[in-house]
């Protein structure tokens, strides 16, 4: 099963720009939670409503900037690009730590968050464009693009619980302390390996580009991975507050990490498989998948029961990503690569900022199971939409092969 994975990493400085990409994208989980930790903390701000309010600002400025980032690192080159903006972001992250613990106003501490996210960019998106250009043919790059979904999985599973752990056993600003020191050390570590570094494509003067979002198959992977994100965001918040309705608050990030940890082991055995099916019809049986799985969230009644759901349902969720992810990959032109994985990697966060803020009002009215609503919702709009795309690619493709076989001339 792993021979694939031993395979891709003997590449030439492989190992290296994927264990440094490991490491630096770890801030893409913690910094959210690091900074509703440090504001929230009683002997700070002690307001949850605050905290929320300027993660929300962190994360719609990373929405906004981190394809325009992208952009120039396409245009410049990673490592000329990303220095800087590691550089910045992670001093104003510094700054933002410095100015909560001196209770500094609320304007400076939205001021320093939206500082933040506006300059960390998308390390994932950088180290999938490496794999783009390190390996020789498709079937190593999906192999390879699973063995980053396996990796984020990591990320997401480790990242909130070590940033929980020394926010509140150490300092509330030990969590984005964290942050920090993985952005740097991975960071600089990755853009350190200049020979696997993509050979930028120059902007050339007076060329106009235009949006990405003009592609019809991107613009429904942004949506699709929007409502993807809901259900991640909607199943986080409604899992902690199924696990303090059954008075076992401290299992919920236990029962979320079997959400993740299926999601791993799917991953992984998927990226170990060669597929001879469509990646689109690939991409609407994920979907499909998800939506029926989490609907089974909302009939569990016990926390132990939704452990073993979120198993299963989680083998599909990075199946579905490394799929999503490849579908950029042969639907951008090359040399916009990196602001296209960027571009769902964005839609992805927003979506789980999304799905928390409205799972949020829904469990404070009437309990954490309407929280599963969202997450219910989301996979069926997610689903739909994919599969008619789908059904619809299907149905114009028949009708080009029929106009085709019209115009032929008769023998």
């Amino acid at each position: 099963m792993f021979a694939p994975y031993r395979q891709i990493l003997t590449k030439p400085g492989a190992w290296k720009f994927s264990l440094s990409g490991l490491l630096g994208r770890f801030p893409m989980s913690m910094a959210g939670i690091g900074i509703v930790l440090m504001v929230s903390d009683a002997s700070l701000y002690g307001s949850y409503a605050l905290a929320g309010q300027v993660s929300a600002a962190f994360i719609a400025a990373q929405a906004i900037a981190a394809p325009l980032i992208a952009r120039l690192v396409d245009w410049y080159g990673q490592a000329r690009i990303m220095r800087p903006a590691i550089i910045v972001s992670m001093s104003s992250m510094v700054l933002l730590g410095i100015a909560a613990t001196r209770l500094a106003p609320e304007v400076v501490i939205f001021g320093l968050a939206i500082l933040v996210g506006a300059t960390m960019g998308s390390l994932g998106s950088l180290v999938r464009t490496r794999w783009n250009q390190v390996v020789d043919n498709p079937r190593e790059l999906h192999t390879a693009y699973s063995l980053e979904g396996a990796f984020d999985e990591v990320v997401f599973v480790l990242g909130p619980i070590l940033a929980t752990v020394l926010a509140t056993t150490l300092h509330p600003t030990a969590g984005i302390a964290l942050t920090v020191l993985t952005a740097v050390v991975g960071g600089f570590w990755f853009l350190a390996q200049r020979e696997s570094e993509p050979t930028p494509t120059p902007r050339v003067a007076g060329q106009k580009r235009s949006s990405l979002l003009r592609i019809p198959e991107m613009l429904l992977l942004i949506v699709v991975f929007v409502f993807l994100g809901m259900i991640f965001g909607g199943t986080d918040v409604s899992t902690v507050a199924f696990a303090e309705e059954s008075g076992n608050k401290a299992l919920a990030g236990a029962v979320l990490a079997c959400f993740a940890s299926g999601s791993l082991v799917g991953g992984l055995l998927y990226g170990a498989r060669e597929w001879r099916t469509a990646p689109w019809t690939r991409f609407a049986v994920g979907t499909l998948a998800l939506a029926v799985g989490v609907s089974l969230f909302f009939f569990t009644t016990h926390l132990w029961m939704l452990a073993v759901v979120m198993v299963v349902v989680g083998g599909a969720i990075a199946p579905t990503l490394i799929t999503g992810n490849a579908l950029v990959q042969v639907t951008v032109p090359r040399e916009r690569l990196t602001e296209g994985l960027t571009w769902v990697g964005t839609a992805l966060g927003i979506g789980v900022a999304a799905g928390s803020a409205v799972a949020g009002p829904l469990i404070d009215a009437y309990g954490s199971h309407a929280g599963y609503l969202v997450c219910l919702g989301a996979g069926i709009v997610m689903a739909v939409l994919t599969l008619v795309s789908v059904l619809y690619r299907r149905r114009r493709a028949r009708e080009v092969e029929a106009l085709a076989e019209s115009v032929l001339p008769v023998a």
